[in-house]
């Protein structure tokens, strides 16, 4: 019996002492992904997937503490942040990433992508990476291209049927100059405001509208302060998934792989909700703002009126890029 028990005791303290490896290992590696969005968006919950795979894939040997609803500042701060190791991991948009690294504005020139499988086959291919690699100079590794949908546009004063239907309206953008460009080539008056300010900037009436995919007007409730919701498709709102260089090089290759794989995963169910999501929330708001869709001429009227923002930042860019990206979306040049 003494025996028997000694056994047992053995058994018992390896698997108490395997247990404490594994939370050792899990210690190692631990990293912090900050981002502005609330969890109900597709993001949100994207960001929670790719946070239960990193952990399941790898063992417990990464641990992955997501920050939502711009815990730790807005999308300027969350990237400063990376840069400086502080934070390890975001989703940052890509218009607001182009403060940092100028190339990175591309994808949000305006009326550049017409669709998502142009989308999908642009940004998840060679020109993506090139993309994504330009952010190498900036201490962040660039994954991928994660996505909420195209973005629309909302306002108090009329419907947007074409391009001078924005004159004099003062709109809301991301804190990105390609972005206060475009509306100021429109005839609109750009203000730059954070994303968790918007609500109260339009319910006060600081601003008259402004722009947003469909899950991010639904979910921070801009249809509650808005009039108008104007279906104009006029740019991809594009999440650069980046990692601290530093954090990255910390990892060895096969936990690189899980995180490459999560990442993917991430992308995956970003843009899959995101598309769920859509339907359900024009339904949802329907009663609650007028809706309305542009015209295939009127998109063209704005698709010659957004010539001029292409121009303007072709050298910003580099003409060299805009070309590749130009033949990837099938625009002629």
């Amino acid at each position: 019996m003494k025996n028997k028990l000694t056994k047992v005791s053995l058994v018992a303290a390896i698997a108490a002492a395997s247990f404490g490896m594994s939370q050792a290992q899990a210690a190692d590696y631990t990293f912090s992904f900050a981002h502005v969005l609330i969890e109900g968006t597709p993001n949100g919950q994207a960001a929670l997937r790719f946070k239960e795979e990193v952990e399941e894939k790898s063992n417990g040997r990464i641990e992955i503490n997501v920050l939502p609803a711009a815990q730790v500042g807005g999308d300027v701060e969350i990237i400063e942040q990376i840069q400086m190791g502080l934070v390890d991991i975001g989703i940052p948009p890509t218009a607001t990433l182009g403060n940092f690294e100028p190339r990175m504005q591309i994808l949000d020139l305006p009326f550049l992508i017409a669709d998502y499988d142009t989308m999908v086959s642009t940004l998840d291919g060679e020109v993506g990476r090139e993309i994504l690699d330009t952010l190498s100079g900036h201490n962040m590794y660039g994954v991928n291209f994660w996505g909420a949908g195209f973005r629309h546009m909302t306002n108090n004063i009329r419907p947007i049927h074409g391009p001078e239907d924005l004159e004099a309206i003062r709109m809301r953008t991301m804190q990105a100059p390609i972005i206060i460009s475009t509306y100021e080539n429109y005839g609109a008056n750009a203000t730059a405001m954070a994303f968790t300010e918007v609500y109260n900037g339009l319910q006060q009436g600081v601003v008259a509208g402004q722009e947003n995919p469909l899950a991010n007007i639904y979910t921070m409730r801009f249809h509650e302060v808005q009039d108008y919701l104007s279906l104009t498709n006029h740019a991809y709102h594009a999440y650069a998934a980046v990692i601290n260089q530093n954090s990255w090089d910390s990892l060895p290759e096969d936990l690189q792989s899980v995180m490459l794989d999560a990442f993917d995963s991430g992308r995956t169910a970003s843009r899959e909700l995101t598309l769920q999501d859509e339907k359900t929330i024009l339904m949802a708001i329907q009663d609650e703002i007028a809706i309305n869709e542009i015209t295939p001429e009127a998109r063209e009227a704005f698709i010659q009126a957004s010539m001029p923002v292409h121009e303007e930042y072709e050298s910003v860019v580099t003409t060299e890029l805009l070309h590749k990206v130009y033949d990837a979306v099938g625009i002629k040049y």
